[in-house]
């Protein structure tokens, strides 16, 4: 079909270093994040017996 993957632009000298002292976070997420019940099984199947260690188990 079509070809969409692109070898990537290769780029001459040194890899750019990236310095942690000046990134910045940003907290801009609302107070509450709508969360759906699909979503909810997901990480109780994934991570349930974490969530129990953590937690504690269901009641």
């Amino acid at each position: 079909m079509f070809n969409y993957l692109q070898s990537p632009t290769r780029r001459i000298g040194r890899p750019h270093k990236h310095d942690p002292a000046n990134w910045a976070v940003a907290d801009d997420w609302s107070e509450r994040v709508p969360v759906s019940d699909i979503e909810v099984d997901i990480y109780e199947a994934w991570f349930g017996d974490l969530f129990d260690r953590i937690f504690g188990p269901c009641r």
